[in-house]
């Protein structure tokens, strides 16, 4: 079956499926691994130390696959200036960037007079239309089931992604609670042209990053075994539960300022858990759909599986 929407056009892909931003875990070898099984791989920017860091990185996806793939940048999220980072991707020659968080308006100024694909992360019908007006070619759009960072409202992916199909003329692609094939299809009768998956690709052999327990959690946690931290600071964000997310709830719950919460909502302190697996002493973002997750397969294998999910279903629906 043929899969072209104006997602797949846009991004030269063969299948509508683009992996996340993904902090600290998204590198070579996840990316290379996705977009070589048709979809969009990504590498996150932000969380290397420096541009030629990113170089680096960028040019070990290119020995893995000729197909595209993107450098996401999630800005406002570390506090340290990306204009480096950007102009190592141009220098690259990067064909997609993909923002989050933040005001994307200086990073689509620096895109100006360039063929690169620029994707926006949204979690409101505001957003995606200010995202469209600034030359956005296509926005992400995350319902409240997601991992990481969300919107400050607790709007769904099913309510949130046809009121930004409404809104907005560029192709929608929506984020949120999807793992499999009927997330796939449903997106698309939701008026999405595509779907972006954070957690269930965190869940594969080729996130080498990822820390064996954070895995295992992932494959044998619950759609309940997620809260929501960081709400106190207007930037609510879903990680696993543990104790240390209790704590951070804690502070909050007993109006904690920034001080107070900034070690344990560290990079530092994600990055124990996710690479070290050391759950006690740190947390991972993880979305709801951890519900649906039951192994840890290839990226490409996993994306074949969606795609076969997908086309069972378009079949059944012809017949």
């Amino acid at each position: 079956m043929k899969w072209q929407t104006r997602v797949t056009e846009l991004l030269d892909i063969q299948y509508p499926i683009i992996q996340g931003g993904l902090a600290h875990l998204a590198y070579s070898e996840l990316a290379g691994a996705v977009s070589n099984a048709g979809g969009l791989g990504q590498i996150t920017a932000m969380s290397l130390p420096s541009p030629e860091e990113l170089k680096t990185e960028i040019r070990k996806v290119k020995t893995i696959t000729e197909k595209p793939f993107g450098v996401n940048f999630a800005i406002g999220q570390h506090g340290r200036p990306f204009e480096g980072f950007l102009e190592a991707a141009l220098q690259e020659g990067v064909p997609v960037i993909s923002m989050t968080g933040g005001n994307p308006a200086p990073i689509f100024e620096m895109l100006k007079g360039t063929d690169v694909r620029k994707l926006v992360l949204v979690a409101a019908r505001r957003q995606a239309v200010k995202a469209e007006e600034l030359g956005a070619d296509a926005v992400m759009v995350v319902g409240q089931e997601g991992g990481g960072h969300l919107g400050r409202t607790d709007t769904g992916t099913m309510v949130l992604v046809p009121q930004v199909s409404d809104a907005v003329s560029i192709p929608v692609i929506a984020s949120g609670g999807i793992g499999d094939g009927r997330g796939l299809m449903a997106a698309l009768s939701l008026g999405a042209e595509g779907i972006e998956m954070g957690t269930r690709f965190v869940a594969t052999e080729e996130c080498v990053h990822a820390s064996k327990l954070y895995k295992e959690r992932l494959v044998g946690g619950s759609e309940n075994d997620t809260i929501v931290i960081k709400r106190s600071l207007g930037a609510p964000a879903r990680v696993i539960a543990n104790s240390w997310a209790d704590r951070i709830l804690e502070i909050e719950k007993n109006n904690g300022s920034y001080e107070e919460l900034k070690d344990y909502i560290s990079g530092q302190a994600n990055k124990r858990y996710i690479h070290d697996g050391s759950e006690t002493e740190g947390f991972a973002w993880a979305g709801q759909v951890m519900g649906m997750i039951k192994d840890i397969p290839s990226a490409g294998d996993l994306v074949s599986r969606i795609i076969k999910e997908a086309e069972d279903i378009r079949r059944s629906w012809a017949d």
